[in-house]
């Protein structure tokens, strides 16, 4: 091999080592100049490797728009997640200083825990001083259900404001007196309606005093 050719021979392997460097720290529009002979030792290499980085960046491109859809998709995932939390606790306000929650189907541990955060949090930013629970939605309450309330009702009032419960219906009654569940410490009303009506008569009654 004459010394020119040897020359040219590292240079060439000189760029296709720079060319891989350039792989390994994520350029993939890098390439090996194609102009070499056919008959070139290195000319079947060359093709073979800029072939390969020009599929590597296609697999790059195609990750990358995998990986955005998939963060887009997960994101509008959370936000459905938040919307139907929202409409799994809605919080309206009924009357100046008075929030309702209604409670529709079956209460557990977690969504409980979220409907006394979600409560407890509108009833600091609103400054109510009454939090009306409406379970005119619920048909059957076991003791855990039942102490449910009770918790989320001492959390209301460690806030200083009034917890009223409504809605109850007979079989539920019933059920409450059967297993010896104390909710004596709430206030409760027939309706919301009639609550609502209680709470008006009795701050026209203040202020008139």
């Amino acid at each position: 091999m004459s010394n020119d050719l040897a020359t040219d021979m590292l240079e060439r392997i000189a760029d296709i080592l720079l060319a891989v460097a350039d792989v390994g720290s994520g350029d993939y529009t890098t390439r090996l100049k194609t102009d070499l002979p056919e008959d070139h030792p290195l000319a079947t290499l060359y093709e073979g490797i800029n072939q390969m980085i020009a599929s590597l960046g296609d697999e790059q491109q195609r990750a990358t728009a995998y990986r955005a859809e998939l963060e887009e998709k997960l994101a509008t995932i959370e936000l459905q997640r938040a919307a139907i939390r929202e409409l799994s606790t809605p919080i309206i306000e009924v009357w100046e200083g008075v929030l309702c929650l209604p409670v529709v189907g079956v209460l557990d541990s977690s969504r409980s825990a979220e409907m006394t955060e979600a409560l407890l949090t509108a009833i600091v930013e609103k400054k109510a001083r009454c939090a009306i629970i409406d379970i005119t939605g619920i048909q059957v309450m076991d003791t855990g259900t039942a102490d449910h309330f009770l918790r989320m009702a001492r959390a209301v009032r460690l806030l200083g404001s009034n917890c009223v419960l409504t809605g109850i219906h007979p079989n539920i009654a019933q059920t409450v007196v059967h297993m010896g569940v104390d909710l004596s410490d709430i206030v409760t009303h027939r309706t919301l309606r009639n609550a609502l009506q209680a709470y008006v008569e009795s701050s026209y009654g203040k202020r008139l005093r």
